[in-house]
């Protein structure tokens, strides 16, 4: 009959001598032999004992258990099928826990701040970092600057989608009311300018409406904000200052 030192069966199944003397001491797995000097001998059916007891335990089973389920008299067999089931519920569990993970993940991911790449993925060439840094070096001490850089810091790729499409829709608003012939003084203009002025209020900075007649001035002063409005519509940046105008007018004519 074949034998194994506990050293050998150490090595065998990946578990440490004290394990297998801690097992002998509780009765868990108590060696068939002993040599003619004293030391412990396995035999083929203490092995598969052992590799039972190596199953249940990475099974997270206590020892106690496990001892009950070898001695019950249950054969091989049935003990595999146990342990198949408890796998796979284990498996299911798992499953659900990579899911759990999967959706922690995404929403911290879609709560992390918008990078540079996201912000020229949407917006282009307006968001070069040259240009940022001109604009800064331009407007970095006023409040109006501050209150936007404060704001937008904490903005996520999802949030600025956003922006884009209010920005979208007010670009929109303006096209329409030039493409349909009503003057840059008709309500439907007007009321574009004011959905202008309050898309960048609430989402950047403070706006009133005479800081907004600053920045119409500046669409037309400016090439690169006026290229932006006329690759929308010949004629819109003029329209979009003169809606602004008087948008603001109205205003201060209402108050």
């Amino acid at each position: 009959m074949t034998t194994w030192t506990v050293g050998q069966v150490a090595d065998l199944f990946g578990v440490t001598v004290r394990t297998l003397h801690h097992y002998d001491e509780i009765g868990l797995l108590v060696p068939s032999g002993r040599s003619r000097a004293g030391y412990r001998l396995y035999t083929d059916g203490d092995l598969e004992r052992l590799q039972q007891v190596v199953v249940y335990r990475r099974l997270e089973l206590p020892l106690e258990q496990i001892a009950t389920l070898l001695d019950s008299g249950e054969d091989a067999a049935e003990h595999l099928r146990r342990q198949r089931a408890t796998v796979m519920s284990r498996l299911d569990e798992l499953h659900e826990l990579v899911a759990a993970i999967d959706r922690a993940l995404e929403r911290e991911m879609t709560n992390q701040p918008a990078t540079p790449e996201d912000l020229k993925e949407l917006f282009g060439d307006g968001f070069q970092d040259e240009y940022q840094q001109e604009a800064q070096e331009r407007w970095g001490e006023t409040d109006a600057w501050k209150q936007s850089a404060s704001r937008t810091k904490r903005y996520t790729k999802g949030d600025w989608e956003q922006v884009k499409a209010e920005m979208d829709a007010v670009n929109a608003a303006f096209v329409a009311a030039l493409d349909s012939g009503q003057p840059a003084t008709s309500e439907a203009a007007m009321d574009a300018a004011e959905q202008h002025r309050r898309h960048i209020h609430d989402r950047f900075y403070d706006l009133s409406h005479d800081f907004h007649r600053g920045l119409a001035d500046m669409y037309v002063a400016d090439p690169r904000f006026t290229k932006t409005y006329e690759d929308l519509a010949p004629g819109l940046a003029a329209y979009v200052h003169d809606a602004i105008h008087a948008n603001a007018d109205r205003h201060a004519t209402a108050d």
